[in-house]
């Protein structure tokens, strides 16, 4: 790390840390929460030290410092001792808040190389990589971004990709910014802690809402062939039961022809006013009259009994859509009619 490329929240970074925990956390209670933030964030940005880069810092803090060089920062960008450091100086409540902020800011430089690029480039990059690699760097992306760049994958890992990322918990120290440091040579050579906490169904969901029904119709086929249980968990967060309430008149129209009135009178049980009154409206006078009436003297339901009759109307919902009949909400791209 050349002296010239290092910014002034980094020189106190690592000032800081070369002082140790105890004194470094009495300097912290100095500092204003922006303050921390900002040198918390500059700690991720730290790789590699030369001893003259860490004398010469030194130097600007203190004249004469006697201290052993070089500094070993470690894997984790001292992640572990800015929690000590922040713990101590403030708070536990705030340390949290604090060290939340601190690492989303420095996910935020994650992938920068990655994130200038489109989509077709991006993949062309990742097609060779283990899908493992592929979901870590797709979870430090928009969900717009991984979507387009899932549509261009092979579609014989589009599945295992999206798998991983609903699976992924915690990354190993290091292994996220190893997998950046790669990435960005590998485009610099043709273009001229904890572990963070990312993945999930309910990422996996948000993007797949984004990519076209075509593409989400065979990544979810795959899944129910291989993981049906963590199918119908992504397939719940995609697309709930309420959001009907934010379709078109028409696509109403044509889930009622599709589904039975049994269904239909169980799944309104929890549902919002607003629905309720969608679907009303949506029906004849004397049919939404008759289920009405229906509602109003049904018994107490098991609350599993009126998910599965809500899933069992997403269902067909989904199916319409497919064919083309519905349309559900929007993939990220303008919708056009003809």
């Amino acid at each position: 790390m050349a002296n010239e490329k290092i910014s002034g929240a980094q020189k106190a970074a690592i000032f800081l840390f070369s002082l140790g925990e105890d004194l470094a956390s009495n300097v912290i209670k100095q500092l204003t929460p922006e303050e921390i933030r900002k040198i918390g964030a500059a700690f991720s940005r730290i790789s590699k030290l030369t001893p003259n880069t860490v004398d010469e810092i030194m130097r600007e803090f203190q004249e004469d410092a006697n201290m052993p060089l070089p500094i070993q920062v470690g894997k984790d960008g001292g992640t572990h001792f800015l929690k000590n450091v922040v713990s101590k100086a403030v708070d536990k409540d705030k340390a949290k808040s604090l060290i939340e902020d601190i690492q989303d800011e420095a996910k935020s430089y994650l992938f920068q190389n990655i994130k200038q690029l489109d989509p077709k480039t991006v993949a062309l990059f990742l097609r060779a990589e283990h899908p493992q690699t592929i979901a870590i760097v797709l979870t430090h992306l928009d969900s717009l971004h991984a979507a387009e760049i899932i549509e261009e994958l092979p579609p014989a890992i589009q599945a295992n990709v999206v798998t991983r990322i609903a699976e992924l918990e915690n990354i190993p120290p290091g292994i996220v910014e190893e997998i950046d440091e790669v990435l960005k040579q590998e485009i610099s050579a043709i273009k001229g802690g904890d572990g963070h906490k990312r993945g999930g169904v309910g990422l996996v969901a948000e993007i797949l809402n984004q990519v076209n029904s075509k593409i989400e119709g065979q990544i979810m086929k795959d899944l129910e062939e291989q993981k049906q249980g963590l199918a119908e968990e992504i397939r719940k967060l995609m697309f709930v039961f309420e959001d009907l309430l934010k379709i078109d008149d028409r696509s109403i129209l044509a889930i009622l022809k599709e589904i039975d009135n049994e269904n239909l009178m169980k799944s309104l049980k929890t549902a919002s006013e607003g629905l309720k009154e969608k679907i009303f409206k949506n029906m004849s006078e004397r049919a939404s009259q008759m289920l009405k009436e229906d509602i109003e003297v049904m018994g107490p339901l098991r609350l599993k009994d009126v998910e599965a009759a809500q899933q069992a109307i997403l269902k067909v919902a989904k199916r319409l859509e497919t064919e083309g009949k519905v349309v559900l909400m929007s993939k990220g791209k303008e919708e056009v009619f003809v």
